[in-house]
């Protein structure tokens, strides 16, 4: 595990209309950065979105349909994870939640089961200059994106 990556497990009411799912509250403990933006991502089957971090915001994301591969690297050199990296699924037929990471995290994504539409919060608006990125294939990471997916 990532330092400062968090998951919220979600509850989820079921009838026979359909199910009603909450995702975050301004209360969770995970969520104490606040709101400034929510974006929705279309990514399509086998698709690879990746490096990608932020400067200053905190992101939280959750998969609404389709399925992930999520990789998440720490980037951060005072972090005692720092340059470790995490790997997990996200989406249909996995437990439903919400993933958080921190600012300096860099994050990308593999689209196992799709098309997968994304929802995303971050703590702050979009500001090119909080942006982060690098090449899916950055020799510092890596992560190859072309290995079989081995979480079960």
């Amino acid at each position: 595990m990532i330092e400062g990556v968090a998951f919220k497990q979600l509850s989820t009411q079921a009838d026979d209309r359909g199910f009603f799912r909450e995702l975050i509250r301004v209360t969770d403990g995970f969520f104490t950065e606040g709101f400034g933006q929510l974006s929705h991502s279309l990514v399509h089957h086998g698709i690879v979105k990746a490096w990608h971090a932020h400067t200053r915001q905190t992101q939280w994301t959750y998969v609404v349909c389709g399925t992930l591969k999520v990789v998440l690297h720490d980037t951060r050199p005072e972090s005692p994870t720092f340059h470790e990296t995490m790997e997990f699924l996200v989406g249909e037929n996995q437990a439903e939640s919400v993933y958080m990471f921190p600012p300096y995290v860099a994050h990308g994504y593999m689209c196992v089961n799709g098309p997968a539409h994304v929802l995303y919060v971050t703590s702050g608006t979009y500001d090119l200059s909080d942006e982060v990125r690098l090449p899916y294939n950055d020799k510092s990471i890596g992560y190859d994106w072309t290995k079989a997916i081995s979480i079960r």
